[in-house]
């Protein structure tokens, strides 16, 4: 079951707000290819190289999960709190896009997984934009 479908079963969802689900899944994603892309780092070579990477991986990866499961709590009304979050996890995403960029030539790992970081980046993003233009509308 997909968390779209999960969240259709919740009382206080949205159905509108599809930015909401593509944000919660990307924050999934981005923590899974952060996890598997820092133990990829680990089974390298020149482990040494890759130091900073493995730790913004690890970083990127708590970061995402807790965003994930934040935003997934819709009876939790903390706007501001929700707002420094999605801003926390987008910075925690470009860094470690970034740093795995710069790796990217010589292991595919960090290069899908620096996608993954822009993307989850975008959408915390787009969402945290959205959410920041619709409360100002309807205030």
């Amino acid at each position: 079951m997909s968390i779209e479908n999960m969240l259709h079963t919740h009382p206080l969802y949205v159905e509108q707000d599809r930015r909401l689900v593509n944000t919660i899944d990307e924050c999934f994603v981005c923590a899974a290819h952060c996890n598997v892309c820092a133990d990829a780092c680990l089974g390298e070579e020149h482990v040494a190289a890759l130091r900073h990477c493995i730790e913004l991986n690890q970083v990127c990866a708590d970061l995402c999960q807790t965003t994930g499961r934040f935003l997934s709590r819709l009876t939790v009304n903390d706007n501001l709190l929700q707002e420094e979050l999605l801003a926390t996890c987008e910075r925690a995403c470009r860094l470690c896009a970034d740093e795995c960029e710069m790796h990217a030539q010589q292991h595919q790992h960090c290069k899908i997984c620096a996608e993954a970081c822009r993307r989850c980046a975008g959408a915390c993003s787009a969402y945290r934009d959205h959410r920041v233009t619709g409360m100002s509308v309807g205030a």
